[in-house]
């Protein structure tokens, strides 16, 4: 009721307008459904049309909405598996793909599955029963945190070691840390409606995150660098600010945020500073050794709080691990979950998910140990020769431009022409490579699947011809360049939010 007596008492649109402008404003917001609903048609379509990407499958093997009657023999099964298995693995044995595949050898392959057929019965939460897996999952996160600064850490506080947890990629590890922040803030200080500072590129996990969690996400501009503005960031700090957020490297650009500054920051407010090396945790610490310009990033500066880095990255392991720290095991603690009061007995669990996967811990423990630092090193210096030859090739090329100072994920964006025509064009020549928009971009990220010999001068060259045939065709219909340019000028957020969604609906289809 007392809404209602606010709106009678609210002045009309009429009221605060002129007459003339007033009409125009009211006719402009009677079209906004039509205009929407032919906008959500026309998404409909485009998404509908890759069906037969989603479904490549459909009518050559058979597809399964209930249970056989009878179950099919073993070896028609694994018949079946191993032609789509093959099938798949040519779009990514050449290197002709963009992060997704990051070793990919033939015997690294083998050595992963070994492993993970040898504990495939493995749980970490029945510890009593597989104490292996409670054995390999402390050796990764000591592995982990000793390459990311743990030595020093302690040398400035003893008292708060880096511990950490194994978790089943970077985005849990993120989730993670963010409620963990929220939760400490909310025990130790009291706030209710806890806010996080982090710049536009941050990983939209931390999005995820602030919906699950309840957290206030503030997405804060990035300078022209595209790195983090470390001035803008303290500017939105206020009293419910619970951590702040840099990347090692962003996903889009392959920049590193500053860092150091952001902990100084974070520190001198005493709120909490999360590192997200899910990309370069386990390339930044080598690129040092090698020589290469790598800022502070991790726990050897002393207001980082906490870090994602994923073992199923750059460190090689099977999909899907990832590791999150903390400096010092009381933050830690407030990620954890425990249940006192359960008729099924006392009962808890360090991460999201309550029975996981051991076999995963012990192929991230075998990648490891098995790589070495020294392994480690030549696939960083493999990675970084190839980026470069890539990253000079873009620059080269007349109409592109490299976004940014990147060191393996480069992104690169068009001067006068569609970037996403061109990303097209790349995609029909084989290459699969990553869209961004906010600004218009595309980037690839460099593994060792690219750094193989011939594979960057490939790309170059691929991407010149390109250039050619989109600057002679600009305006060719289908692929992804529509999709993304509705993605980039729609006013209508949630016609683009509700096509993704219809999107991940046709993904479950049969």
């Amino acid at each position: 009721m007392a809404g209602d007596a606010n709106a009678k008492r609210r002045p009309s649109l009429s009221s605060r307008l002129s007459p003339k402008v007033a009409a125009n404003v009211e006719r402009t917001l009677r079209r906004i459904p039509a205009v929407e609903r032919r906008l959500e048609k026309r998404y409909a379509a485009m998404v509908e049309a890759m069906r037969p990407s989603v479904r490549p499958y459909a009518g050559s093997v058979p597809a399964y909405a209930a249970l056989p009657e009878e179950g099919r023999p073993r070896d028609e099964v694994m018949d079946e598996l191993r032609a789509m298995a093959e099938h798949e693995h040519a779009r990514w044995e050449e290197g002709h793909v963009s992060g997704a595949v990051y070793h990919g050898a033939a015997e690294h392959i083998e050595f992963m599955n070994e492993v993970y057929a040898l504990n495939s019965q493995a749980n970490p939460l029945h510890f009593d029963l597989w104490p292996s897996a409670t054995k390999f999952e402390a050796e990764v996160v000591s592995m982990t945190a000793g390459m990311l600064g743990s030595d020093a850490a302690r040398e400035h506080d003893a008292t708060r070691p880096v511990v950490g947890t194994v978790t089943s990629g970077g985005t849990e590890s993120i989730l993670l840390a963010m409620k963990a922040y929220r939760d400490w803030a909310r025990k130790r200080r009291g706030i209710t409606e806890p806010n996080v500072v982090a710049p536009t590129t941050a990983h939209v996990a931390f999005d995820k995150a602030a919906q699950y969690f309840g957290i206030d996400l503030r997405r804060i501009a990035v300078g022209s660098d595209f790195r983090a503005d470390v001035e803008a960031m303290e500017a939105a700090i206020d009293g419910d600010t619970v951590a702040l957020v840099g990347s090692a490297p962003t996903f889009p650009h392959g920049v590193i945020d500053p860092i150091e500054p952001l902990a100084d920051l974070a520190r001198h407010r005493g709120i909490g500073m999360h590192t997200d090396a899910c990309l370069g945790g386990f390339v930044l610490p080598f690129a040092r050794t090698l020589g290469y310009p790598v800022p502070a990033f991790d726990f050897r500066v002393p207001g980082v709080t906490s870090m994602s880095a994923d073992t199923h990255k750059f460190g090689y392991a099977a999909k899907g691990t990832s590791i999150v720290l903390y400096r010092g095991p009381k933050l830690r603690r407030y990620q954890y979950f425990t249940a006192t009061e359960w008729p099924g007995g006392l009962y808890f669990s360090p991460t999201l998910a309550g029975s996981r996967p051991g076999a995963l811990s012990a192929a991230a423990w075998a990648a490891m140990v098995s790589m070495g630092e020294r392994g480690y090193l030549d696939a960083t210096r493999r990675i970084l020769g190839a980026a470069k030859v890539i990253r000079e090739g873009i620059a080269g090329t007349p109409g592109l431009r490299v976004l940014g100072d990147p060191l393996w994920v480069v992104a690169f964006g068009a001067e006068d022409f569609s970037v996403y025509r061109l990303l097209d064009v790349m995609s029909n020549r084989g290459w699969n490579l990553n869209g961004l928009h906010k600004p218009q971009a595309v980037h690839i990220c460099v593994t060792l699947r690219v750094a193989q010999n011939g594979v960057p001068e490939g790309f170059v060259a691929d991407l010149r011809d390109a250039v050619v045939q989109v600057r002679a065709d600009p305006k060719a219909k289908g692929g992804m360049a529509p999709v993304y340019g509705m993605a980039a000028t729609v006013p209508f957020r949630g016609v683009v939010s509700d096509l993704l969604e219809r999107y991940m609906d046709m993904l479950f289809e049969v």
